[in-house]
């Protein structure tokens, strides 16, 4: 039987979520988790590969196990798990679905901190030292929904089979000192959202115009966008499936 199970994260402690070499990382505290539970080694197929340091609020994981599960397994699992990890819910799904590829969205937020705080000094990029343009960074957001070929934004000899993408949604909201990106889409490449965010603020910043994105969109080279945004600002909100509410 398949079973998809849903948790969040706090990724700074973490080499990213996919199982590394030598390196802690969220995959390998969640299988070693489930296998003692469960008795058996468990594998786990995420929903997507955050980077080193990007954190989870929703994301979803699948994984093989042909008995009932036992009726307490979520509070069993979150007393194995270190603080870091928590799993909300474990449920079964058609044979079938799948945690990466039957996803139909992920949507993922981005937060800048416009004053210094040190309470958000780790889920937020402090640029307290510039004020950012919010509008001009919302007329760059536009644009990103005319293109499907994100290639600009893309990690540099990553091995991707394509580099298309459908953008849903994009837009910057300020909710006091602190900003906060929202971008959807069908798929995202690796280091996309970092790329997108990076070259936002030099919108914001003055140093490219919003219609700048219209070129560093079409030539297609990751040396045309703007430096990546430090991961710690990158947290994935949501991932959307046909089957689930």
């Amino acid at each position: 039987m398949r079973y998809f199970i849903e948790f969040s994260y706090d990724g700074a402690p973490y080499f990213g979520y996919q199982i590394q070499p030598n390196q802690i990382t969220v995959q390998e505290e969640l299988e070693k988790a489930l296998s003692v539970l469960l008795r058996q080694p468990i594998k786990t197929t995420g929903a997507g590969r955050t980077d080193t340091g990007v954190h989870a609020k929703k994301i979803f994981a699948h994984f093989e196990y042909n008995e009932v599960l036992m009726p307490n397994l979520v509070h069993r699992l979150n007393s194995f798990l270190p603080e870091s990890i928590a799993v909300k819910r474990i449920f079964e799904v058609a044979d079938d679905a799948h945690a990466r590829f039957s996803a139909t969205y992920r949507t993922y937020n981005y937060f800048i901190s416009e004053e210094k705080d040190p309470f958000t000094k780790d889920s937020a990029w402090q640029m307290w030292r510039k004020k950012l343009d919010v509008d001009a960074m919302n007329e760059a957001c536009k644009i990103l929904f005319e293109y499907s070929d994100f290639t600009s934004f893309a990690k540099l000899h990553a091995d991707n089979k394509t580099n298309i993408c459908k953008i849903y949604h994009a837009n910057w909201e300020q909710d006091g000192s602190l900003l906060k990106f929202t971008i959807s889409a069908d798929r995202f490449l690796r280091n996309m959202v970092r790329a997108i965010v990076g070259t936002m603020v030099e919108v914001g910043s003055s140093k490219l115009k919003p219609e700048d994105m219209h070129r560093v969109i079409k030539e297609q080279h990751r040396n045309s966008a703007g430096t990546s945004a430090p991961a710690h600002g990158l947290f994935l909100v949501d991932v959307g499936y046909d089957f689930l509410d």
